[in-house]
């Protein structure tokens, strides 16, 4: 169907074509399956109260520790923010704080045992979903898709201008 408006013309069958290969709308699409497929299967191993917006956080905390801040930085949240999902993810028995040696005011937060335990689960429920995943597109297409993925938001983190405030995620 084609619509005409002071001389513009729309056309909606161009436009379903142009969205069904927008790339964000397939990034969407992608993300949304991925949700779907491991936030239950997580759940369903003993992470009952885990999310997946939670690996914002996990995923950024060093074996060493890391800070409130340094955290904030890296999940591109405000500091404010940081502070609640940490106290939620303490509170659930992901992780555990110590006082900074270095700097009394703050806190380094570490991965416990149950932190830990999820990542080993995760990773299980990950190898799962590749495999879907392989079996679509065969490993070479999936190892493809993989390496192009990482190039491309590993050059849009060296943009300035991409996420304004967020540094990049170099080594996540």
């Amino acid at each position: 169907m084609v619509t005409q408006s002071d001389n513009v013309t729309f056309d909606f069958n161009r436009f379903h074509t142009i969205r069904m290969r927008s790339l964000g709308r397939i990034s969407w699409r992608l993300k949304r399956f991925i949700d779907g497929f491991l936030e239950p299967r997580i759940q369903a191993r003993g992470f009952a109260d885990f999310k997946l917006s939670y690996l914002g956080v996990l995923a950024n905390i060093e074996e060493a520790g890391t800070t409130n801040n340094e955290l904030a930085k890296r999940a591109c949240v405000t500091k404010q923010m940081m502070s609640k999902t940490v106290s939620l993810l303490e509170k659930e028995g992901y992780i555990y704080l110590e006082k900074n040696a270095s700097d009394s005011r703050s806190n380094v937060i570490y991965l416990n045992k149950r932190g830990k335990e999820l990542f080993l689960n995760l990773h299980e429920c990950v190898t799962e979903m590749n495999e879907h995943f392989r079996q679509i597109l065969g490993t070479d297409r999936l190892e493809e898709l993989i390496d192009t993925m990482k190039f491309l938001v590993d050059e849009l983190d060296k943009l300035p201008t991409a996420f304004p405030g967020c540094p990049g995620t170099e080594g996540s």
